[in-house]
């Protein structure tokens, strides 16, 4: 399979979206690998967390974790119910429990009742992925509110924080954590002030926990992606020129889709990975990492 020609390339139509927007109104519509996703008993009797489920990178781990035999709960904001329904769908035809909870990760009480509705729910919980983002471009920092600002660190920073911290009491040795960070960490775009600032601190928490909780049996590691198909990009995140052009910048000359990054986000929480602890896996198409 030709990687350059294999997924939809650039140009495409100018598109937007109310934030957070949805998967299912994209054009083209992202592959999260509903159809091309197989598992191998992987994450067989294993129980996950996901935030940003219902679309992106989060919903093609929901899928993938669940054809790898995993239990899922997976968190989006309200408004994404649609996408929602349709990973939860996708998770109980594998036969595997799917769990819906909804709520606002800008709110510390809501991601501390998130991970108890999860315990609950699931009987327990050993895989953590804090995949929900917001992205807005500005163009200036001048055009970045405090609001803006505010809403951004706590969706990105604030709430892994919170939820990492409200899980930990329930994480057993051989337990993984899984940050999502970005291309964004290393080469920051200039319309991305605040959203590239909360990457790269993805990236330093993700290695200091790793030291931190190792001794304890738990690997903590991040996927850091490049330009990828999602929601993020539609409502809001990209301008209508560099959403035409989008991952045309690439060697591969095309963005990602998500479900090109399933595989990755199984291999950080396979047992078979158990070396694998403070390390940030990109997937660019072959630029923007260090």
């Amino acid at each position: 399979m030709d990687p350059t020609n294999n997924y939809p390339r650039p140009p495409f139509e100018r598109q937007s979206q109310p934030w957070p927007g949805l998967a299912s109104k994209m054009s083209p519509r992202p592959d999260h690998g509903e159809t091309s996703y197989k598992g191998s008993e992987r994450l067989a009797g294993r129980k996950a967390l996901i935030t940003g489920g219902d679309s992106g990178m989060g919903r093609a781990a929901a899928i993938a974790y669940a054809r790898e035999g995993a239990d899922v709960a997976i968190n989006y904001y309200p408004t994404e119910e649609a996408d929602a329904q349709e990973v939860v769908g996708l998770i109980t035809a594998e036969g595997r429990k799917a769990i819906a909870l909804p709520g606002d990760l800008r709110d510390e009480r809501f991601c501390q009742q998130l991970v108890q509705q999860a315990v609950e729910a699931l009987g327990g919980l050993d895989i953590i992925v804090s995949n929900a983002a917001r992205q807005q471009a500005r163009q200036s920092i001048l055009d970045v509110s405090s609001e803006d600002f505010d809403a951004t660190m706590k969706t990105n920073i604030y709430a892994p924080f919170w939820i990492i911290k409200a899980a930990l009491p329930h994480l057993k040795p051989g337990s993984a954590i899984i940050g999502t960070s970005s291309e964004q960490a290393y080469d920051p775009s200039p319309d991305l002030y605040d959203y590239a600032q909360t990457k790269a601190a993805t990236m330093n928490y993700v290695k200091s926990l790793a030291k931190q909780l190792g001794p304890k049996g738990i690997r903590v590691n991040a996927v850091a992606p490049g330009p990828i198909w999602t929601p993020l990009q539609v409502s809001g995140g990209a301008t209508m020129e560099k959403l035409e052009k989008f991952g045309g910048h690439t060697p591969l000359g095309r963005p990602g889709q998500p479900a090109e990054l399933a595989s990755i986000y199984v291999q950080l929480a396979a047992a078979d990975a158990s070396y694998a602890n403070g390390q940030v896996y990109g997937a660019s198409g072959g630029s923007g990492q260090p």
